[in-house]
């Protein structure tokens, strides 16, 4: 059975202080960590490139996981798995070639990850689940902290869910990203999921590690 992570949102971190909130969440007992690169194109917002996940990589001591919401991603995929990246995630809706670059992920040794915007259906990937260790489920539209969780993502997860059955895949992880809060983290869990990411969900508790171990007790 898949151990179920709680993988916190660096995007909601203080970012004069990432290495206190990183140590602050692992003192929690955070699985991963969550990395949001966006690029101002495929998503309306601009955050960090690989400088900052390979400074990230210095001072963490649980694996990076970076998840690319850029045009192109292929283009750049190399320089995040040296940055130090465990799971890169990247957007079916942006790699035209998206076998090619899953494949070259997969070949570099790391966690190879494919993320589907909320109107994206799950038959996108039905033929890329060859090469897939995580599929990211976005119950937001990309781009911005703070949303609120979009129900219907619960539909899919669980659509997604019987798909890796019925193609002998259930090896392949499940990650749920947007609007997971103390209040439906069990509800999201009991649909299928394996990972968790909650950034304000987290960060804005008046105790972010005794939050994160809550969210732990309710999906264990």
């Amino acid at each position: 059975m898949k151990q179920k992570k709680i993988s916190p949102s660096l995007l909601s971190a203080d970012f004069v202080n990432l290495e206190r909130d990183i140590k602050m969440l692992e003192k929690g007992g955070a699985h991963l960590l969550h990395i949001d690169v966006m690029d101002g194109h495929f998503v309306p917002n601009i955050t960090i490139g690989p400088p900052v996940v390979k400074a990230i990589k210095k001072v963490a001591t649980i694996p990076l996981d970076v998840h690319l919401m850029i045009e192109n991603p292929g283009q750049y995929v190399d320089d995040f798995i040296k940055a130090g990246a465990d799971y890169l995630t990247i957007h079916v809706e942006a790699a035209p070639h998206l076998h090619r670059v899953l494949q070259s992920i997969k070949a570099s040794g790391i966690k190879a990850g494919v993320s589907l915007n909320p109107h994206t259906p799950i038959s996108s990937i039905e033929n890329v689940l060859d090469v897939l260790d995580m599929v990211l489920i976005m119950s937001v539209n990309p781009g911005f902290g703070g949303q609120s969780f979009i129900p219907q993502a619960l539909d899919k997860i669980k659509a997604l869910k019987l798909m890796l059955k019925e193609n002998n895949a259930e090896h392949i992880e499940i990650e749920i990203d947007g609007g997971v809060k103390l209040d439906n983290i069990k509800e999201v869990a009991d649909s299928g999921v394996d990972i968790f990411v909650s950034g304000s969900g987290i960060f804005k508790a008046e105790d972010p590690p005794a939050m994160i171990q809550k969210m732990i007790q309710k999906i264990s």
